[in-house]
């Protein structure tokens, strides 16, 4: 059994790291009401930015289609012998690009653990089909995941978290477009946590480009009886709306991501500082059994000394 000293000892550093694991909570939990209040307020503009693209690009490729072209106005026609956007060009999947988002810092539970393997599985399961996997890696704790597992070209990107902003999220864009627009990839994936709850976050694999396109039912909503008048044209219309999906897609995920990593610290510092409290309050009584074993034995030592004196 350990003496007394050593138990006390415990005790204190215990009862020093539980006090840090408070504090981190509060500063987590606050964070934390500042990122979801940021994306609660952005993923419905993202979500309806994606949307308005794809109607509008389905709508296009239904105009241009022999029998689509009924009662759309004449110069919203276009013929799709060459793309509509840059962006939205569509090609066999040869060479890939993952976007891995991940923390800087460490303490927040499973949250980098769960990015890290699922992206393994993703860039593994592609090398099987037979495609070239690009990585590019926001996080240091991504990147040294990675770097350990000698994946292939790996790019990192400093610095995205330090001043999270939509300026961010646009050097990131143009870090990870540039191969798309020279027709070095083909295809763009971004794999985040998408923020759900304090305590949940789910590990999402979403196509950033070309653009997902719509649902079946979505599809035949947004080419049954719709129709667009494009001032001055749809080109220019898409020469801004293209680019600002790009901006604010990746912005949400940088949201969510940070969102989630606030909530996974939040939930591990919160069980940490239970832990520690029932770590102090072993440690307690694991003590005062000691001091009172001690006692016991120094009265039983007294008694026997005493009796001997009368013998």
């Amino acid at each position: 059994m350990p003496s007394l000293k050593a138990i006390r000892k415990r005790i204190t550093s215990v009862r020093s790291t539980q006090k840090i694991t408070r504090a981190m909570k509060m500063v987590a939990g606050a964070r934390l009401n500042r990122a979801q209040q940021r994306i609660t307020e952005l993923r419905p503009y993202a979500i309806k930015t994606q949307e308005v693209l794809a109607a509008i690009t389905a709508s296009a490729r239904a105009a241009s289609a022999p029998d689509g072209g009924q009662g759309v106005p004449a110069e919203a026609d276009v013929v799709l012998d060459r793309p509509l956007h840059p962006l939205l060009v569509e090609r066999p999947e040869r060479r890939v690009m993952l976007l891995i988002l991940t923390s800087d810092r460490g303490l927040c539970g499973a949250f980098n653990t769960n990015i890290n393997k699922r992206a393994e599985r993703e860039w593994k399961s592609r090398v099987e089909q037979g495609q070239e996997v690009i990585m590019k890696v926001i996080g240091r704790k991504g990147r040294d995941y990675m770097s350990r597992r000698n994946a292939p070209n790996l790019g990192y990107l400093p610095g995205v978290w330090e001043k999270l902003a939509l300026e961010t999220a646009q050097r990131v864009g143009k870090e990870i477009l540039d191969p798309f627009l020279k027709g070095e990839i083909d295809s763009i994936y971004v794999i985040y946590n998408e923020f759900k709850s304090a305590v949940t976050q789910q590990v999402v694999v979403e196509r950033l480009l070309p653009v997902r396109p719509l649902a079946e039912g979505e599809q035949a909503e947004a080419t049954s009886a719709t129709e667009f008048i494009f001032e001055p044209n749809r080109e220019a219309l898409l020469d801004v709306l293209a680019p600002m999906y790009v901006d604010i897609s990746l912005l949400r995920a940088l949201y969510e991501s940070m969102a989630s990593e606030f909530g996974a610290k939040l939930t591990a510092m919160d069980a940490a500082t239970k832990n520690a409290k029932e770590m102090v309050e072993r440690l307690t009584l694991q003590y005062n059994r000691a001091r009172q074993a001690a006692i016991t034995k120094e009265l039983m030592e007294i008694i026997g000394g005493s009796e001997a004196l009368k013998d």
